[in-house]
């Protein structure tokens, strides 16, 4: 059906874009007001995205503010339920993340097309996403569920899923993660600090961009 291929063609375009940037700016914004200013620094950073989760009650503004930026990629983070889904998406977010394997959220995504990103961190999240035909979830909290040896583990027996590890990550251990096969992006909060969001402080937002877009390039050794 035109319909299902136009879709098909709109994720594999999304997963792709992340894909080539190897990691995701995970934001927390109380309202819309400077969206447009954080759109700029993360592009002029080499990152023209981001995952605005769901903490704050102007998290919504916020997404509806980045969705109107051109060429600018907004997904909706700390996704619980079917509920905040619908808002986010009806509000410009490409693609949807949740903490843990939310099976409502999942569902409802798939049913729309809408790119989803379950939280995973067990054997058992993951049988749950193979019986969903999910081929990417999140691991979350990855530092503290064991980083990249657990990462290296898991992939044995669940090699058809790739991951985006977010939790405990930033500059320092970006490469070890995306040194892993398995991995197709890492998710962080350290290029978007709460105090320069606060004080809107873009240079700083965007030296830390640039930075974690070298770390990528180094970890895949010079190519992007």
């Amino acid at each position: 059906m035109p319909h299902a291929n136009r879709s098909a063609a709109g994720d594999q375009d999304i997963w792709q874009r992340i894909d080539s940037w190897g990691v995701v700016p995970v934001v927390t914004l109380q309202d819309g007001r400077t969206a447009r200013r954080l759109a700029e620094a993360l592009t002029a950073g080499g990152l023209p995205g981001a995952e605005v989760t769901l903490r704050r009650a102007g998290a919504t503004a916020a997404i509806e503010a980045l969705a109107k930026v051109s060429e600018f990629l907004v997904g909706a983070g700390t996704v619980h339920s079917v509920r905040q889904a619908e808002q986010a998406v009806a509000a410009g977010a490409r693609f949807v993340v949740t903490p843990g394997f939310a099976q409502d959220v999942v569902a409802w995504c798939l049913e729309r097309s809408v790119p989803v990103l379950p939280g995973t961190a067990t054997p058992t999240d993951l049988e749950l996403a193979l019986a969903h035909g999910l081929e990417r979830v999140k691991f979350f909290p990855a530092e503290p569920l064991g980083g990249v040896p657990m990462l290296q583990a898991l992939s044995g027996p669940y090699a058809a899923i790739r991951f985006m590890p977010t939790g405990g990550i930033d500059s320092s251990n970006l490469p070890s993660y995306l040194e892993l096969p398995s991995v197709f992006a890492c998710g962080g909060s350290w290029m978007v600090r709460r105090e320069w969001l606060e004080h809107e402080a873009w240079e700083q937002v965007v030296r830390a961009t640039s930075q974690a877009r070298h770390a990528v390039e180094r970890a895949r050794g010079g190519t992007n």
